[in-house]
């Protein structure tokens, strides 16, 4: 069925991105935002936009009985989640459908299934997809310690219900864990309504790597190659880039395959990612499966040449996806970095107002923003303001338009992680492109 009319679920740069694909195919887009974001870029750029309350996502963003009346209200035919607040809320989903809405994703019991972390590797693990030594949900500090014991030290502490690095935690002893695991549980509930939590072995040294893929309602599935997703903080993503500078070609291919497996066992429609962790050997196991549009998806734009959310809004249309796996190939090489309101030495946030904006320009220079001078940055939600993309035919071109990118960034009024970002470009690991998901933690120590 044709997508005339989209809603946006969601607000800053991930709104602005839909909503330029949605006039590329004549779509009309209604945005949707909170008391705070009225003077923000999406909200004038969407061809209606209705206020849905005020500034916390649990009164604006988040009131899905509110966002579907203003779906009836101003005739949306679809509803795009972006990714992030109810992108992966199956009851949302569920709620979407029932009201006769198309929504751009796949469908909600996948989404329920993915999104609970110990039903995810219940799921790979009975479709013989690798997954990180670890356990079933834990509901007391002494299943956890007991497990923690057989598993052997070091472990992590994950939300069952959780992502973005919310609830995670090392443990290097059971003094450690004591101390941690009513934390992680107080967190869990607060932000997923869920406080079960479980635990897997940590992997010294690992890499993050992630595959896009893409799959239509006839059950083809293809992938869209890698992201390398390793320089994290909090566990994350800070820099993404495509394709991984650190694995073997073997690797890469047998990484690929197995994703499309993954997609399979799940039947799953619409284009996701598969998160995998990898050791020192290149050994690698399921992390998670995300059910909706990563913010990263721009790499994997620049090498492919594809528009990711033009083929959301196709796939969700019930149309077959145009291509085989042997047209797809890989061109350059690409990297994302993430501009954040934040200290760059406490990596904290540093909401405040954006007295100036002045993003870089450029052959293979692409910047999605949320904001531009004059707007405020709201303590109320992520401190991610911007992404600078860029391309180039290799991945040595691609840093040294990266570096110069980043140096005539400028942002006024607010401190920014840019200082971080061009210190880890200048780092040895990552200009050699042997690096891991503690860099960060390292170039701090």
């Amino acid at each position: 069925m044709a997508i005339h009319k989209v809603l946006i679920a969601n607000r800053g740069e991930i709104a602005l991105r839909i909503i330029r694909t949605c006039q590329q195919r004549g779509i009309k887009t209604v945005a949707i935002y909170s008391e705070a974001d009225q003077d923000l870029p999406f909200v004038h750029a969407a061809d209606e936009a209705v206020c849905i309350g005020p500034p916390p996502v649990a009164k604006s963003y988040l009131q899905m009985d509110t966002i579907l009346r203003v779906a009836q209200k101003t005739g949306a035919d679809a509803i795009h989640p972006g990714y992030g607040l109810l992108s992966e809320n199956h009851i949302f989903a569920e709620k979407v459908k029932h009201s006769g809405y198309n929504w751009i994703g796949p469908e909600p019991q996948v989404i329920a299934d993915m999104g609970d972390k110990v039903t995810a590797r219940r799921v790979m693990m009975g479709a013989g997809i690798p997954v990180v030594p670890g356990t079933d949900g834990l509901d007391s500090i002494e299943e956890a310690k007991l497990a923690a014991e057989q598993m052997g030290y070091p472990i992590m502490i994950k939300a069952s219900a959780g992502g973005g690095g919310i609830g995670m935690h090392v443990c290097h002893q059971v003094d450690e864990l004591e101390k941690v695991f009513p934390s992680a549980q107080a967190r869990a509930k607060a932000y997923f309504g869920n406080d079960t939590l479980f635990m897997e072995k940590w992997i010294e040294s690992s890499r993050h790597i992630e595959v896009q893929i893409v799959a239509d309602s006839a059950g083809k599935v293809l992938h869209l190659f890698e992201r390398e997703c390793s320089i994290q903080r909090r566990n994350q993503k800070v820099i993404e880039e495509s394709l991984s500078p650190s694995i073997k070609e073997q690797t890469r291919q047998r990484l690929l395959a197995t994703a499309v497996e993954a997609a399979q066992a799940v039947m799953y429609t619409g284009a996701g990612t598969i998160e995998f962790l990898v050791d020192e050997e290149e050994n690698f196991y399921f992390l998670e499966m995300n059910t909706r549009l990563q913010v990263e998806h721009p790499v994997t734009e620049c090498i492919t040449g594809l528009d990711l959310v033009d083929l959301q809004l196709d796939l969700a249309e019930g149309k077959p996806l145009p291509f085989s796996q042997a047209e797809i190939t890989p061109k350059g090489h690409a990297m994302e970095f993430r501009v954040y309101a934040e200290d760059p030495q406490t990596m904290m946030p540093s909401p405040g107002l954006v007295t100036s904006f002045e993003p870089p320009t450029g052959d293979g220079v692409r910047i999605d923003a949320g904001v531009k001078a004059g707007n405020q940055v709201s303590p109320f939600y992520d401190p991610m303001i911007a992404k600078c993309i860029v391309s180039g035919s290799n991945r040595a071109e691609c840093l040294a338009k990266s570096r110069e990118a980043l140096h005539s960034f400028k942002i006024g009024g607010i401190k920014t992680n840019i200082p971080l970002l061009l210190e880890i470009c200048d780092h040895p690991f990552f200009i050699e492109g042997k690096y891991d998901t503690q860099l960060i933690h390292k170039i701090k120590r």
